[in-house]
């Protein structure tokens, strides 16, 4: 345990209804000297919104290897920072981890908020067991793809995953050739927004959904392990 002030705070920001933002979260944007953001732009608009007016630097997927030694100097001097993603909580499927582990390796402390992140409510609100889960993030888009998907084959815990709209039938597809057409998932779409939907369903019934309905937003796509029962759950909220 560090007896060092905070010297980064880690802030999750709405993953889509902006009255998510904790009053908390307020507080600490309002108070730091610089928030990292993985879009400037992004989080400008949430900050206009919440009427925080604060230097923002980018720091993002592309350049947290070269940053992160810089920002551990100008925090060392004094300076305070937040580190924001462009939804959700930071360093979850999001830059962030190489950023904390710098920070703890100099001897000044983190602290992270809580808040909003995607995959909590989608497990919740997927009617699958959500006691024991695990947490995929994204698979890989080609090399290891089919490795990882085997990797889960025997995986008795129901299993997380982030997608992208454009690779989301694909993905169903090598799901249900890898587990069966009639394992259970969920997936779940611009959650906390106006049209927010969750379709739940075999993996069969799930493609069988999305070949004749759009595919729009951020998705969450949870799935049964291997020993949930098979019986259809076909609904969509």
């Amino acid at each position: 345990m560090s007896d060092s002030p905070i010297s980064l705070y880690l802030v999750p920001t709405p993953i889509g209804n902006l009255k998510d933002i904790t009053i908390r979260a307020i507080e600490v944007l309002k108070s730091v000297d610089v928030i990292l953001a993985e879009d400037t732009r992004t989080s400008g608009i949430l900050l206009k919104h919440l009427d925080i007016s604060k230097p923002l630097q980018s720091y993002h997927i592309f350049n947290e290897h070269k940053a992160a030694g810089n920002l551990v100097e100008r925090m060392k001097r004094g300076e305070i920072f937040a580190l924001v993603s462009d939804a959700g909580t930071p360093a979850i499927s999001d830059p962030g981890f190489l950023l904390v582990r710098a920070v703890l390796a100099s001897g000044l402390d983190v602290q992270c908020l809580p808040g909003p992140t995607a995959f909590v409510p989608a497990l919740v609100n997927s009617g699958l067991p959500n006691d024991r889960f695990v947490f995929e993030g994204f698979l890989p888009h080609k090399k290891g793809r089919k490795t990882r998907i085997e990797s889960l084959m025997e995986e008795t815990r129901t299993i997380i995953l982030y997608e992208s709209t454009h690779r989301l039938m694909k993905t169903l597809e090598q799901l249900a050739e890898a587990f069966g057409p009639t394992r259970q998932g969920c997936v779940s779409r611009e959650l906390t927004k106006l049209h927010e939907e969750n379709v739940r369903g075999t993996l069969e019934e799930l493609i069988e959904y999305y070949q004749t309905h759009p595919i729009k937003g951020e998705i969450v796509l949870v799935i049964a392990g291997k020993s949930e029962k098979q019986e259809s759950r076909n609904q969509t909220t």
